[in-house]
């Protein structure tokens, strides 16, 4: 028996804006939480505001206190717990063995699996397919450079490096309304429209003459991708939990490596079959491909993505499974977006920029950025170099360092997840990364070590999608500042490429490009000190919240008290904050809200 035997709103019956709307056709989905917590047993929110001024009211009577799981003396504590990034998230009583290769968490319900399974088809799979045709319309320019079209359109000197630029400077200047728009405006028509300009825009560069014409059309490809980026990473953030997180942005990151990768092979088979056809080049018909390929999956945006969890626009989720993906946030301590609330508020702005995790993220994704010999055509470069391959056996070639890259990104991503160690993630891949380019930067080495360095260029960006959770749990009480930080870190992340790009990589020094890979090595090898600087404060913040996940923290080497426990199991703390009460859980039968109400959802079904 489902919620509508109750009574309760589902999809059919819902109502936007005061009018019907057709069920198939996404709309703002409007449950009502009181009448499932009814139905399921649950104290509506209302009840829950009302107890919690009560708390605060009537302090001097009998009120439920929050609830104690374990009180920890950390005198005797390993100088290597520093690195346990969820040491201070579960309580010892509720820690559950996983096994590293199992896809959900031992304490997932049935429903939240399902629940899980869908948001990974909608959102996860649907992003890498967004993913895959944006850096396919992004990374062929570098396809047709060696494919024909810098003789076509006579291009010199910087001519290549100075049209990447021109598309980093439009992704640049449109990304800072994007802290307003993806909180005002619903993703799954944001995106799509997004989506199809940048197609469009595609398909128009075939018919470039000439290189101011090239440039400006790749301009408005930057323009309407630069909204892409920032946008999917907020809506992965509001959807997946901190342990994860990291899989499906390894995922969603899966998009740009099978975008570079059929990038060479699709003009390998447009130079082969289609040169000439229709009195056009075989680089032109790429672009015409690209825009083929681009612009259905926009339209299929509008019906797959599903919003966020407080306005959910999906048709495919049920109003249980809304219900337990705000569930899903709440538990996690996770604050949830509110209309009320202004990103241009001084007081948000100045909590956020007097806090580490906005400098500390921008930095670690500004030199994240830059940590990678990719984008600039360097390993297509070198192979053209080496006069040995047509260039369609280049373009072929071009395919086996994404391929790599899809392999290293998951390594890393999932290793992340299922150890339950960003930094550990970010040292691994960038280790590597800083092997790779220290080789390429020596050059005077054999041919094969070449060969090894670029198979591992792709460890550069293996750990992005790593740092953007890391971000995520970090900011996790606060939407606003989550959108934010995820803005600033994709914008000034690419801007500093706009300058750094025609600094260290003129096109006239490939394929040596001396200084691009020692200002990479140096990055890549930089991300891990930074790392452990986030790491540091983010165990402070987290060992500061311990009580909200039901554990109680003193040192009795340092000389702090440990805390009263009394015969009714209230557990009274004095620290430098004054006198805080609370109660000792029965470990075998306390359980959250949370799972109260998944198993229930999961009983209905």
């Amino acid at each position: 028996m489902g919620l509508k035997d109750y009574g309760i709103k589902t999809a059919s019956s819902l109502k936007y804006a005061g009018k019907k709307v057709a069920s198939y056709f996404p709309h703002e989905r409007i449950i009502d939480e009181d009448a499932i917590r009814a139905k399921l047993n649950l104290p509506s929110e209302q009840e829950i505001l009302t107890s919690l001024e009560a708390e605060k009211k009537q302090s001097e009577q009998d009120i439920s206190l929050p609830i104690v799981h374990e009180i920890r003396d950390e005198a005797n504590r390993s100088w290597w717990r520093l690195f346990d990034e969820f040491e201070y998230k579960t309580a010892a009583p509720n820690k559950v063995d996983k096994k590293w290769y199992h896809w959900f968490d031992p304490k997932d319900t049935p429903a939240e699996r399902k629940l899980i399974l869908k948001l990974d088809i909608l959102l996860a799979l649907f992003s890498f397919a967004m993913y895959w045709v944006k850096y396919l319309d992004q990374t062929n320019l570098n396809n047709a450079y060696v494919s024909g079209m810098k003789e076509d359109l006579n291009m010199k000197g910087n001519d290549l490096v100075n049209t990447q630029m021109v598309y980093t400077i439009g992704a640049i200047v449109f990304q800072v309304p994007c802290m307003y728009v993806i909180h005002k405006y619903p993703s799954n028509y944001l995106l799509p429209f997004m989506d199809i300009g940048w197609g469009l825009f595609t398909l128009a560069i075939y018919k470039s003459k000439n290189t101011a014409q090239l440039q400006g059309f790749r301009f408005m490809v930057g323009v309407f991708e630069s909204a892409f980026y920032p946008t999917v990473n907020y809506l992965l953030g509001n959807w997946y939990t901190p342990t994860e997180y990291a899989r499906r942005g390894g995922i969603f990151y899966w998009g740009q490596m099978l975008g570079i990768l059929t990038a060479g092979l699709l003009q390998a088979s447009a130079l082969e079959n289609l040169h000439n056809v229709g009195g056009l080049e075989g680089w032109r018909w790429m672009f015409i491909i690209d825009a083929i390929i681009t612009i259905p999956i926009g339209i299929i945006g509008i019906w797959s993505l599903p919003g966020i969890p407080s306005k959910c626009y999906s048709v495919f989720l049920t109003d249980e499974e809304i219900f337990l993906a705000r569930e899903r946030l709440r538990r996690n301590k996770f604050g949830t977006e509110d209309d009320s609330k202004s990103f241009f508020t001084w007081k948000l702005w100045k909590d956020m920029l007097s806090q580490w995790k906005i400098w500390l993220f921008v930095l670690l994704n500004v030199i994240a950025w830059n940590n990678s010999n990719a984008s600039y055509g360097t390993y297509l470069l070198w192979l053209k170099s080496l006069n040995k391959f047509t260039t369609i056996k280049v373009n072929q070639l071009s395919a086996i360092t994404p391929a790599l890259g899809i392999i290293w990104i998951w390594i890393t991503c999932a290793g992340s997840d299922l150890l339950k160690s960003r930094f550990g993630a970010i040292v691994f891949s960038q280790v590597f990364n800083t092997i790779g380019n220290t080789i390429l930067a020596v050059w005077d080495v054999p041919e094969s070590a070449k060969w090894f360095a670029f198979m591992l260029q792709y460890f550069g960006w293996a750990m992005i999608a790593v740092g953007y959770g890391w971000m995520n749990d970090a900011a996790r009480t606060s939407p606003q500042q989550r959108a934010i930080i995820t803005i600033c870190m994709n914008m000034f992340g690419q801007t500093s490429t706009a300058f750094t790009s025609v600094l260290v990589w003129k096109t006239v020094e490939a394929p040596r490009f001396l200084k691009g890979f020692t200002f990479t090595a140096s990055c890549a090898f930089s991300l891990i000190p930074i790392s452990f600087l986030i790491l540091t404060f983010y165990k402070r913040d987290e060992r500061r919240a311990a009580h909200e996940n039901g554990i109680i923290i003193y040192n009795s080497k340092k000389g702090e008290a440990a805390p009263e426990i009394l015969a009714d199991g209230t557990v009274i703390v004095n620290d430098g904050e004054g006198r805080k009460e609370y109660k000792l859980a029965s470990y075998q039968s306390e359980r959250s809200s949370a799972e109260l109400v998944i198993d229930s959802v999961s009983e209905k079904r």
